[in-house]
């Protein structure tokens, strides 16, 4: 088993990761969210974001477990972090750096890995965006520019920078977040051959609440309603405010008739929200579902528009639930 080298300038290193806070903070959901799109997007079991202290490796997801400090020296993200391009392992069990390495050779029977430094804002290594495999496997250009996607991700975060791609109120993804996140689904969803379905929703009345009530109400009903989402939707499924009183909501491994289905489920949960909220208003929305066609030239703009053009059709003909 080969130990993982120190970084030429580790002692700077480390003095960057203690100052960033980032050891103080535990687990994130907001990483949490990431890691878990990552296992289905390139389906494995594990996914993690590491960071890479003095004798230890950290852990800012749980994966589902409670995670202790773990050795850095018998680590893969210790190796991680002394290159600035990531680290793909094929076949540990045929890797002269790891093949009698505990983590492979012991219970966790590891044989792929893929880790992509993690920066922080002054350009110190923190640690590692990692995905973890029981068998060997192959890993293509495509899926390494996700990764890579997925490590900058991270790093907006790092910078405590949560607007990059979070919303502050509703702690939904937000717009840029969107942007980001959308091209991975998409080739997900080829290289599995799935449907993908994008659903718009927009509030209806949200004007008159601000208007007539304050915006502290009209926030509270954003808020309400990102949370009636939160508890309607699989976690697979991308929530996002896009912007004002419009949310969307990325539908994975779904057909548009399928979408419908959730949005009308979602529509009957609202009502039954407002019926026991005490609320002086009331939500409502109308909404547009639209499946991505693998065989067309993949504009995402356009997609969008015709999700936004189902909706407002919804909207103008009285039918808005």
């Amino acid at each position: 088993m080969k130990t993982p080298a120190l970084p030429i300038d580790e002692e700077q290193r480390l003095a960057s990761l203690h100052d960033s806070g980032l050891l103080d903070t535990g687990t994130s959901e907001r990483f949490e969210r990431l890691t878990r799109l990552a296992k289905r997007l390139f389906n494995v079991p594990i996914a993690l974001v590491t960071l890479v202290d003095g004798q230890y490796l950290r852990f800012k997801t749980s994966d589902g477990q409670a995670h202790d400090p773990f050795p850095r020296d018998i680590s893969f993200c210790g190796h991680t972090i002394l290159s600035p391009q990531p680290l793909i392992v094929n076949d540990a069990g045929s890797d002269e750096r790891f093949a009698d390495n505990p983590l492979v050779t012991g219970e966790a029977h590891l044989r792929f890995y893929a880790g992509h430094p993690l920066r922080l804002p002054d350009g110190a290594v923190a640690g590692s965006f990692c995905l973890l495999d029981r068998a060997p496997r192959d890993f293509s250009p495509a899926e390494l520019d996700i990764l890579r996607d997925f490590a900058l991700i991270v790093e907006n975060e790092f910078a405590v920078m949560s607007a990059a791609t979070t919303d502050e109120l509703t702690g939904l993804f937000n717009r840029r977040a969107f942007e980001s996140l959308v091209k991975f689904t998409i080739s997900s969803a080829r290289r599995r051959a799935e449907p993908l379905t994008l659903g718009w929703l927009d509030l209806n009345g949200f004007k008159q609440i601000n208007d007539t009530l304050g915006h502290n109400e009209g926030d509270e009903a954003l808020r309400a309603m990102a949370s009636i989402m939160r508890s309607n939707f699989r976690d697979a499924d991308i929530l996002v405010r896009y912007g004002g009183d419009e949310f969307a909501i990325l539908f994975s491994d779904t057909s548009e008739d399928g979408a419908w289905i959730a949005m009308q489920h979602l529509a009957e949960q609202t009502e039954a929200w407002n019926a026991s909220s005490g609320k002086p208003w009331k939500l409502a929305f109308s909404w547009g579902v639209s499946e991505f066609n693998h065989d067309g030239d993949g504009d995402v703009k356009a997609w969008i528009k015709d999700a936004d053009k189902k909706m407002y059709d919804m909207k103008t003909s009285g039918r808005p639930r």
